[in-house]
């Protein structure tokens, strides 16, 4: 038999993905679930975007596109860079930026630029299994850093230090977190960014969820004097603007790393859509679009605190919440019951018909948590959250 590549054996599919195709089997074959389990916004795209992207289609934009992608789009990203984050220096578009097919592609050229095999990558946990998943795809090894609970999520600074080797190249950050909406403060990313400084180590920023916040708005990696030159952001319209299905982001690091990213674009999509970049370039500079995107996080917040106040309505002491701080996650504690986290997805799928994603599958840190969208209809996430306490009561 063929030898396949063993890189895989040390990876399992994405948890979030494996329930959202379980639930959309489930619902074909009859069943009546409440989804909350996959993170895509329950809201349209804003329809002036969609007109820009059929006007494009009809003038011809449906053929190659230029493979670093428009400058029209990498202009808007950069304005948009120093418009919402506070960047410390500017981006330039045609040296500095690049057009990706989503975030995940975007990470993946990230990471595809910099990493060499054996490199070792530092990953908080829990965090998106993506993150860990592509570096090891890429033969770097993954080293795990503890976010418990009892730290808000978020690594202790000594933790960093902790695991480090002569190896280590990389931290990679993912503020708002998927799963957990936390993200630190201005203070200790500035302490992070001193950190790398004097290790040399790259920062790459996953900041899709960036636009989903609660409170203070969230600071970027890139927001100190210094940290253009070794931080990598990384980031996608899927999440703020409703267009997961559009697969465009962007990538924004220093000249050595686009311009590395610029090959392996080229040998692995060639470009993205030319009239989805048209589309995109408008939704980043359009002020309804941006209004759309504050409309979408104003409702999100309206679920948020709606499952707050059910939480305290209902008084579950199985079932234990904490606040996200961004994202439209909530990671419920649900270590009271005794059981694994995919028990208690599998029976709470069956029993009581609400999809959710087990704790787990983010790392170590994620067991006894189970995380639930709060991007579905108003109706769906407080009857689902109903459910999931009602069967824990039960237990």
């Amino acid at each position: 038999m063929q030898s396949l590549n063993i890189q895989f054996n040390a990876l399992r599919q994405s948890p979030t993905v494996a329930m959202a195709d379980r639930i959309l089997a489930l619902k074909a074959s009859g069943r009546k679930l409440i989804g909350l389990q996959v993170g895509d916004p329950d809201f349209g795209t804003p329809p002036a975007v969609l007109e820009v992207a059929a006007k494009a289609m009809q003038e011809g934009f449906t053929h190659y596109g230029p493979s670093k992608g428009y400058p029209e789009l990498r202009q808007a990203a950069a304005l948009k860079l120093e418009r919402d984050n506070g960047v410390h220096a500017a981006y330039d578009p045609e040296t500095e930026l690049l057009v990706t097919h989503g975030g995940i592609h975007a990470y993946y050229l990230a990471m595809q630029s910099i990493l060499n095999p054996g490199d070792e990558v530092l990953v908080p946990d829990p965090s998106w299994g993506t993150h860990a998943n592509m570096a090891t795809m890429l033969r770097a090894n993954v080293i795990r850093v503890p976010a418990p609970a009892e730290d808000g999520f978020i690594p202790p600074l000594e933790s960093w230090q902790k695991a480090l080797t002569s190896k280590t190249r990389v931290i990679v950050l993912n503020y708002p977190s998927n799963p957990t909406g936390a993200y630190p403060t201005r203070e200790y990313l500035e302490q992070l960014q001193s950190f790398a400084a004097k290790h040399h180590l790259w920062i790459v920023s996953d900041t899709v969820y960036e636009n989903l916040y609660y409170g203070e708005k969230p600071t970027s990696a890139a927001a100190f004097e210094g940290a253009k030159e070794r931080t990598i952001l990384v980031n996608s319209l899927s999440k703020t603007y409703a267009m997961t299905g559009w697969r465009v982001g962007y990538l924004a690091a220093p000249q050595a790393v686009i311009d590395n990213a610029l090959k392996a674009g080229q040998n692995s999509i060639t470009c993205v859509a030319p009239f989805v970049q048209k589309a995109a370039a408008f939704a980043l500079t359009d002020p309804a679009a941006q209004q759309a995107t504050a409309d979408m996080r104003a409702a999100y917040a309206r679920r948020r605190d709606r499952v707050l106040r059910i939480s305290h309505e209902l008084e579950s002491e199985k079932v234990l919440v904490t606040p996200p701080q961004g994202a439209f996650y909530f990671f419920l504690d649900v270590r009271p019951l005794k059981m694994t986290s995919l028990e208690i997805c599998e029976r709470i799928l069956e029993e009581a018909g609400v999809g959710l994603v087990p704790g787990s599958g983010f790392g170590a840190q994620g067991e006894g948590f189970i995380r639930m969208t709060i991007a579905a209809s108003d109706e769906e996430v407080e009857a689902g959250f109903r459910k999931i306490v009602e069967w824990a009561e039960k237990q």
